[in-house]
Protein backbone atom coordinates (compact mmCIF):
# COMPACT_ATOMS: atom_id res chain seq x y z
CA UNK A 1 0.00 0.00 0.00
CA UNK A 2 1.60 3.27 -1.09
CA UNK A 3 -0.78 6.12 -0.28
CA UNK A 4 -4.32 6.52 0.96
CA UNK A 5 -5.91 9.95 0.52
CA UNK A 6 -8.52 10.92 3.09
CA UNK A 7 -11.06 13.74 2.98
CA UNK A 8 -12.56 15.03 6.24
CA UNK A 9 -16.06 16.53 6.07
CA UNK A 10 -16.63 18.28 9.39
CA UNK A 11 -17.49 21.80 10.58
CA UNK A 12 -15.85 21.64 14.03
CA UNK A 13 -12.24 22.78 13.77
CA UNK A 14 -11.20 20.95 16.94
CA UNK A 15 -12.46 17.63 15.56
CA UNK A 16 -10.71 18.21 12.22
CA UNK A 17 -7.40 18.87 13.99
CA UNK A 18 -7.90 15.84 16.24
CA UNK A 19 -8.57 13.59 13.23
CA UNK A 20 -5.60 15.03 11.32
CA UNK A 21 -3.27 14.29 14.24
CA UNK A 22 -4.51 10.69 14.51
CA UNK A 23 -4.36 10.05 10.77
CA UNK A 24 -0.88 11.56 10.34
CA UNK A 25 0.34 9.40 13.22
CA UNK A 26 -1.02 6.28 11.53
CA UNK A 27 0.84 7.12 8.31
CA UNK A 28 -2.08 8.13 6.10
CA UNK A 29 -2.71 11.44 4.32
CA UNK A 30 -5.49 13.95 4.93
CA UNK A 31 -5.75 15.50 1.49
CA UNK A 32 -8.17 18.24 2.62
CA UNK A 33 -11.18 19.11 4.74
CA UNK A 34 -14.47 20.85 3.93
CA UNK A 35 -17.88 21.68 5.36
CA UNK A 36 -20.51 21.47 2.59
CA UNK A 37 -21.75 19.45 -0.36
CA UNK A 38 -20.37 21.76 -3.04
CA UNK A 39 -16.86 21.61 -1.61
CA UNK A 40 -17.03 17.82 -1.21
CA UNK A 41 -17.97 17.22 -4.84
CA UNK A 42 -15.40 19.74 -6.11
CA UNK A 43 -12.59 18.11 -4.11
CA UNK A 44 -13.54 14.62 -5.25
CA UNK A 45 -13.26 15.80 -8.86
CA UNK A 46 -9.88 17.45 -8.24
CA UNK A 47 -8.20 14.96 -5.92
CA UNK A 48 -7.71 11.20 -5.81
CA UNK A 49 -9.88 10.57 -2.72
CA UNK A 50 -9.99 7.03 -1.31
CA UNK A 51 -11.76 7.49 2.03
CA UNK A 52 -14.17 10.16 3.31
CA UNK A 53 -14.64 10.68 7.05
CA UNK A 54 -17.93 12.55 7.14
CA UNK A 55 -20.14 14.15 9.77
CA UNK A 56 -23.45 12.73 8.63
CA UNK A 57 -25.33 15.82 9.88
CA UNK A 58 -23.01 18.37 8.30
CA UNK A 59 -25.96 20.12 6.63
CA UNK A 60 -28.74 18.26 8.40
CA UNK A 61 -29.08 14.46 8.45
CA UNK A 62 -31.24 14.30 5.33
CA UNK A 63 -28.83 16.48 3.33
CA UNK A 64 -25.81 14.58 4.66
CA UNK A 65 -27.31 11.21 3.73
CA UNK A 66 -28.27 12.47 0.26
CA UNK A 67 -24.71 13.72 -0.28
CA UNK A 68 -23.20 10.43 0.86
CA UNK A 69 -25.58 8.44 -1.36
CA UNK A 70 -24.67 10.64 -4.33
CA UNK A 71 -20.95 10.09 -3.70
CA UNK A 72 -21.34 6.30 -3.53
CA UNK A 73 -23.39 6.28 -6.72
CA UNK A 74 -20.90 8.40 -8.67
CA UNK A 75 -17.73 7.06 -7.00
CA UNK A 76 -18.47 3.54 -5.71
CA UNK A 77 -14.78 2.91 -4.94
CA UNK A 78 -14.69 5.67 -2.31
CA UNK A 79 -15.23 4.32 1.22
CA UNK A 80 -17.19 6.42 3.72
CA UNK A 81 -16.89 6.53 7.51
CA UNK A 82 -19.73 8.40 9.23
CA UNK A 83 -19.30 10.62 12.29
CA UNK A 84 -22.46 11.38 14.24
CA UNK A 85 -23.80 12.80 17.49
CA UNK A 86 -27.09 10.95 17.22
CA UNK A 87 -29.14 9.18 14.58
CA UNK A 88 -32.76 8.08 14.90
CA UNK A 89 -33.85 4.68 13.58
CA UNK A 90 -35.16 6.13 10.31
CA UNK A 91 -31.86 7.78 9.43
CA UNK A 92 -29.85 4.78 10.63
CA UNK A 93 -31.76 2.61 8.15
CA UNK A 94 -31.15 5.16 5.40
CA UNK A 95 -27.46 5.22 6.27
CA UNK A 96 -27.21 1.42 6.16
CA UNK A 97 -28.35 1.50 2.54
CA UNK A 98 -25.22 3.55 1.69
CA UNK A 99 -23.03 0.77 3.13
CA UNK A 100 -20.55 2.89 5.10
CA UNK A 101 -17.49 1.32 6.72
CA UNK A 102 -18.57 2.44 10.19
CA UNK A 103 -20.51 4.92 12.33
CA UNK A 104 -18.34 6.65 14.92
CA UNK A 105 -20.04 8.53 17.73
CA UNK A 106 -18.70 11.82 18.98
CA UNK A 107 -16.56 12.39 20.98
CA UNK A 108 -14.29 10.32 18.76
CA UNK A 109 -12.68 7.20 20.17
CA UNK A 110 -9.12 7.02 18.77
CA UNK A 111 -8.96 3.22 18.60
CA UNK A 112 -12.39 2.96 17.00
CA UNK A 113 -11.31 5.45 14.33
CA UNK A 114 -8.06 3.56 13.69
CA UNK A 115 -9.88 0.24 13.25
CA UNK A 116 -12.48 1.83 10.95
CA UNK A 117 -9.73 3.22 8.71
CA UNK A 118 -8.02 -0.17 8.55
CA UNK A 119 -11.32 -1.78 7.52
CA UNK A 120 -11.84 0.88 4.83
CA UNK A 121 -8.35 0.33 3.43
CA UNK A 122 -8.79 -3.43 3.53
CA UNK A 123 -12.03 -3.08 1.53
CA UNK A 124 -10.23 -1.05 -1.12
CA UNK A 125 -7.28 -3.43 -1.49
CA UNK A 126 -9.36 -6.61 -1.21
CA UNK A 127 -11.71 -5.50 -3.98
CA UNK A 128 -8.90 -4.59 -6.34
CA UNK A 129 -5.73 -6.60 -5.74
CA UNK A 130 -6.81 -9.58 -7.85
CA UNK A 131 -8.11 -7.51 -10.76
CA UNK A 132 -4.84 -7.66 -12.68
CA UNK A 133 -5.70 -11.23 -13.72
CA UNK A 134 -8.86 -9.95 -15.38
CA UNK A 135 -8.64 -10.01 -19.21
CA UNK A 136 -10.26 -6.58 -19.27
CA UNK A 137 -7.25 -5.12 -17.48
CA UNK A 138 -4.48 -3.43 -19.42
CA UNK A 139 -1.24 -3.61 -17.41
CA UNK A 140 0.92 -0.53 -17.78
CA UNK A 141 3.57 -1.56 -15.25
CA UNK A 142 3.85 -2.94 -11.71
CA UNK A 143 2.04 0.13 -10.35
CA UNK A 144 -0.56 1.11 -12.95
CA UNK A 145 -3.31 -0.82 -14.68
CA UNK A 146 -6.50 0.20 -16.48
CA UNK A 147 -9.83 -1.60 -16.41
CA UNK A 148 -11.11 -1.24 -19.97
CA UNK A 149 -14.52 -2.60 -18.99
CA UNK A 150 -15.31 -0.12 -16.19
CA UNK A 151 -12.92 2.61 -17.45
CA UNK A 152 -11.04 2.94 -14.15
CA UNK A 153 -7.32 3.59 -13.72
CA UNK A 154 -5.69 1.87 -10.74
CA UNK A 155 -2.48 2.84 -8.99
CA UNK A 156 -1.17 0.14 -6.63
CA UNK A 157 -4.68 -1.41 -6.63
CA UNK A 158 -6.25 1.93 -5.62
CA UNK A 159 -8.73 3.50 -8.09
CA UNK A 160 -7.70 6.96 -9.28
CA UNK A 161 -9.99 9.78 -10.24
CA UNK A 162 -9.77 10.93 -13.85
CA UNK A 163 -11.88 13.63 -15.46
CA UNK A 164 -14.16 12.56 -18.30
CA UNK A 165 -11.77 13.93 -20.92
CA UNK A 166 -8.70 12.39 -19.23
CA UNK A 167 -10.46 9.04 -19.19
CA UNK A 168 -11.45 9.28 -22.85
CA UNK A 169 -7.89 10.16 -23.84
CA UNK A 170 -6.44 7.25 -21.87
CA UNK A 171 -9.07 4.91 -23.31
CA UNK A 172 -8.22 6.05 -26.85
CA UNK A 173 -4.45 5.71 -26.36
CA UNK A 174 -4.80 2.25 -24.84
CA UNK A 175 -7.10 1.13 -27.64
CA UNK A 176 -4.33 2.08 -30.09
CA UNK A 177 -1.44 1.15 -27.80
CA UNK A 178 2.04 1.10 -29.28
CA UNK A 179 0.73 3.14 -32.23
CA UNK A 180 0.74 6.90 -32.74
CA UNK A 181 -2.72 8.44 -32.29
CA UNK A 182 -2.98 11.55 -34.44
CA UNK A 183 -3.93 14.95 -33.08
CA UNK A 184 -6.98 15.05 -35.36
CA UNK A 185 -8.15 11.66 -34.07
CA UNK A 186 -7.88 12.89 -30.49
CA UNK A 187 -9.82 16.05 -31.33
CA UNK A 188 -12.62 14.14 -33.04
CA UNK A 189 -12.87 11.47 -30.33
CA UNK A 190 -12.87 13.76 -27.30
CA UNK A 191 -14.32 17.04 -28.53
CA UNK A 192 -16.33 15.72 -31.49
CA UNK A 193 -17.64 18.76 -33.40
CA UNK A 194 -16.36 21.40 -30.99
CA UNK A 195 -13.76 23.89 -32.16
CA UNK A 196 -10.59 23.60 -30.06
CA UNK A 197 -6.91 24.41 -30.59
CA UNK A 198 -3.82 22.28 -30.05
CA UNK A 199 -3.16 23.93 -26.69
CA UNK A 200 -6.26 22.24 -25.28
CA UNK A 201 -4.88 18.85 -26.32
CA UNK A 202 -1.44 19.60 -24.88
CA UNK A 203 -3.02 20.69 -21.60
CA UNK A 204 -5.11 17.51 -21.43
CA UNK A 205 -2.10 15.30 -22.16
CA UNK A 206 -0.08 17.13 -19.51
CA UNK A 207 -2.72 16.50 -16.83
CA UNK A 208 -2.95 12.81 -17.73
CA UNK A 209 0.85 12.51 -17.72
CA UNK A 210 0.97 13.97 -14.22
CA UNK A 211 -1.48 11.35 -12.96
CA UNK A 212 0.58 8.60 -14.64
CA UNK A 213 3.73 9.91 -12.92
CA UNK A 214 5.13 11.04 -16.30
CA UNK A 215 5.36 7.49 -17.60
CA UNK A 216 4.06 5.72 -20.71
CA UNK A 217 2.96 8.59 -22.97
CA UNK A 218 5.30 9.65 -25.79
CA UNK A 219 4.92 12.81 -27.86
CA UNK A 220 5.55 12.84 -31.60
CA UNK A 221 5.83 16.47 -32.63
CA UNK A 222 3.06 17.63 -35.03
CA UNK A 223 1.89 14.00 -35.36
CA UNK A 224 0.31 12.86 -32.11
CA UNK A 225 0.83 10.69 -29.04
CA UNK A 226 1.51 7.05 -28.21
CA UNK A 227 1.16 5.00 -25.04
CA UNK A 228 3.39 2.03 -24.35
CA UNK A 229 3.26 -0.37 -21.39
CA UNK A 230 6.10 -0.35 -18.85
CA UNK A 231 8.07 2.68 -17.90
CA UNK A 232 9.70 4.54 -20.77
CA UNK A 233 13.46 4.71 -20.49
Amino acid sequence: MKKINILIVEDEKAIIEELRAYIDHWGYTVINSCINRENILALIKEENINVIIMDICIEGCKQGLETAAMIKKEYPNIEIIFLCDHLDDYNINKAIEIDPVAYIAKPINREEQRISLKIAINRITKENKNKKTNPNYFILDEEFCYDTDSAILFYDHIPMHLTKKENKLLELLIKHRNSIVSISTIKNYIWEDQEINDNAIRSLVKRLRQKLKYKFIETFSTRGYKISPYQLK
